[in-house]
């Protein structure tokens, strides 16, 4: 559990990395760690490997994998599930675009939450939908929903979906129980499905935040989909498995009968993975998340100390919003990269006076990073 240990990726074929290759530019964009994955993640892959055979296997079939699941949002969350409410897809990306599928038909609007991240933002549009969007609004020191624009957005009778990430991907602020349960009952009001994306829920930094699953609400179990992975957590993304937690059974057959035919199953190193990730890795998991806390506040210190950027302290995530208005840039992102920072552009996210920083990194890379700023 070396988290300062520094691993070459430049010749892994790695997207975060291939991106700046050949330039003197960190990159600290996309949402991978540049932490090696827990032992026992390797170790039940090299025994998977080693096998030989790795032909079909059906992850509806493989109890292992979801029982893992099972207890892990029993321990998390006191989240008591049904295994048969679990639903496998190969990211969660490919998920909410099938829940634009299932409980949309074209020309209805979606509503999103912005700023976030750019697959979802995207995703209305790919599905001949209509994407509303919803403010995200800074109050007391900290990002949140804007109630009043749900409120009135969701009162349109076109309105059929609401798309969350939660925790808030990129601003990092976890909704709270009462937010939570006002999103509940304006769904309920105006008759919107709620498909949560909550990728990032298993990496909340803020001691004082709980995440609640938005499906384990009564108010929601009938008209919601939970959209979870290990993937963030244990830095697993590339091996392509997440789920869906359904309860309702015909929510659940919409969205099933919506992927027919176009999504494909999990692969089975992305089953073993995951297994092995929610039943054998909790020392390394709270290693991580306290080395996390470190790099998230030396990384709030050091940049609120720089004229022009301000950061507001994220309850979760590996991910820093930071604004970057104060500079008067036309080009955020230009001027980090001259400096020789790669941030994720926060066009993408839909506010260009903004970039985001991915800290999932070792402390020296992240000190480099910042002088880099500094400079």
């Amino acid at each position: 559990m070396d988290f300062d240990q520094i691993i070459d990726r430049s010749q892994s074929c790695s997207f975060k990395w291939n991106k700046y290759q050949g330039r003197d530019i960190l990159p600290m964009w996309v949402a991978d760690s540049e932490f090696r994955c827990a032992q026992p993640i390797l170790d039940a892959l090299h025994n998977r490997v080693e096998h030989g055979l790795l032909g079909y296997t059906l992850p509806a079939q493989y109890e292992p994998a979801k029982q893992a699941i099972v207890h892990w949002l029993g321990r998390q969350y006191n989240w008591q599930i049904e295994s048969d409410w679990i639903v496998w897809t190969p990211g969660v990306v490919p998920a909410f675009n099938v829940a634009c599928k299932a409980y949309c038909q074209p020309g209805d609007k979606v509503l999103v939450q912005v700023p976030n991240y750019p697959p979802l933002l995207a995703a209305p549009a790919l599905n001949q939908l209509q994407r509303v969007d919803i403010p995200t609004i800074e109050e007391s020191g900290r990002w949140q929903l804007d109630f009043e624009s749900l409120e009135r957005q969701a009162a349109d009778p076109k309105a059929k979906l609401l798309i969350l990430c939660n925790p808030m991907n990129p601003v990092g602020s976890v909704l709270s129980e009462a937010e939570l349960e006002r999103v509940a009952d304006i769904c309920q009001r105006h008759g919107l499905m709620l498909c949560s994306d909550e990728i990032h829920c298993d990496l909340i930094l803020d001691e004082q935040a709980l995440h609640i699953p938005a499906s384990k609400l009564e108010s929601l179990k009938h008209h919601s989909v939970t959209l979870m992975a290990a993937s963030k957590t244990f830095n697993i993304a590339g091996l392509g498995a997440s789920f869906a937690v359904i309860p309702d059974a015909k929510v659940r057959q919409q969205f099933v009968q919506a992927a027919m035919g176009i999504v494909p199953w999990v692969n089975v190193l992305g089953l073993f993975a995951t297994e092995a990730a929610f039943t054998l890795c909790d020392d390394w998991y709270q290693a991580q998340l306290d080395y996390l806390r470190g790099n998230r506040d030396y990384l709030m210190q050091e940049i609120n100390k720089i004229d022009g950027l301000r950061l507001l302290k994220p309850q979760a995530t590996f991910l820093a919003w930071v604004d970057a208005r104060g500079l008067e840039e036309d080009n955020p992102q230009k001027w980090c990269e001259e400096k020789g920072v790669g941030p994720s552009p926060g066009v993408d996210f839909g506010d260009k006076g903004f970039f985001r920083i991915n800290f999932g990194c070792p402390r020296s890379y992240l000190e480099q990073a910042v002088a880099r700023l500094k400079g």
